[in-house]
């Protein structure tokens, strides 16, 4: 079977990472690049051999023949890249956050859907192995059905040192962190029905919130509190590991730092130590994202070969980007938001 021909759109800090997972992928690769800045272009080009060159996407799009497209540029930019994707057939993985509000996030996947183009959102966080070994104990039953959750993610990590403008806007922690952490508790304990959140900022060189707390209502009847904080100042420090607490009717899960996991059941207790791998490409403490770009990557592929809609689809991200939407809203109005309204 033919390889896949894609192209990046976006050579910043974190496209390095997926540049790095397409060329362990087989059957796909990356042909073309796209970036409005001569140098990064250059940086990305010649670090990993890609000689077809743009500086303007619709360009690329008209002068290439490709399979699909990889868009990791900044938020801003995604919905009118999206859609000149979709108008040129082009199945299209989309970065997060997907889009500046719920509004254009619902008109890129119904321009993707009109044309009949896949769409997938780079939601990179379920896919990291230690949390997928969580889901398998969750699927194999060991703890039963499970009626409470706790997902964190509590840091000191200086995160502006390399993306600085995340220190501008004003929206930060839910929309560039939480909602990876707001889609696990999707992944682990269903969709939700209902949100209520608490947000404040502690770091006075930031334009945004960087402390955020939500406490959700799921469908199937579980309960779950996300949490998540870059003021948050440990003896060991955790960044960048999602730790995560779940109690079920016959036993309790529990991720600790230092992907320590305990599942607590009938049989007893077992302890397993569920690091990510360090791959080649990879440094410590990045390990566990750069391994779950590459996972979702081949994800995307495996998707697009078979003929499946990706775990992560448009369609599917809308339900965690209305979490976004409910967190900033109840955190605004400190009242319980419904998750259906928004999706209608």
């Amino acid at each position: 079977m033919a390889e896949l021909r894609g192209a990046l759109i976006g050579c910043g800090f974190f496209a390095v990472n997926q540049m790095h997972a397409w060329r362990d992928i087989e059957g796909a690769s990356i042909v073309a690049i796209c970036d409005r800045d001569p140098e990064r272009l250059r940086i990305v080009g010649d670090q990993f051999g890609v000689a077809r060159r743009y500086n303007d996407a619709a360009e690329l799009f008209t002068a290439e023949t490709l399979d699909f497209v990889d868009i990791a540029t900044t938020v801003g930019s995604h919905r009118p890249l999206v859609e000149m994707a979709a108008a040129h057939g082009v199945p299209v993985i989309c970065q997060k956050p997907f889009a500046p509000t719920l509004g254009d996030a619902k008109a890129m996947v119904a321009a993707c859907a009109k044309a009949d183009v896949p769409l997938m959102v780079h939601e990179n966080f379920r896919w990291q192995s230690p949390i997928q070994a969580v889901r398998a104990l969750l699927d194999k039953g060991e703890i039963g059905t499970p009626f409470f959750g706790r997902i964190s993610f509590r840091s000191g990590y200086d995160v502006f040192s390399g993306q600085p403008y995340l220190a501008t806007g004003k929206r930060f922690i839910i929309e560039d962190l939480g909602i990876h952490i707001l889609d696990i508790a999707r992944f682990l304990l269903g969709d939700v029905t209902s949100l209520t959140a608490r947000t404040t900022r502690i770091n006075p060189a930031i334009a945004g919130e960087d402390v955020a707390t939500m406490l959700m209502d799921h469908a199937g009847g579980a309960t779950s509190v996300v949490d998540c904080s870059y003021a948050t100042k440990l003896a060991t420090e955790p960044f960048p590991e999602t730790l995560i607490e779940l109690d079920g009717v016959d036993g309790t899960i529990r991720l600790a730092q230092g992907y320590r996991l305990t599942v607590t059941g009938k049989s007893g207790t077992r302890v397993s130590d569920v690091s990510p791998p360090l791959l080649p490409w990879a440094s410590r403490p990045w390990h566990n994202i750069q391994e779950s770009v590459l996972a979702i990557q081949r994800h995307w592929v495996d998707c697009l070969v078979g003929g499946k809609e990706p775990a992560t689809s448009g369609a599917d991200n809308l339900k965690t980007f209305a979490l976004v939407e409910a967190a900033y809203a109840g955190a605004a109005s400190r009242e319980l938001v419904q998750i259906e309204a928004l999706l209608q």
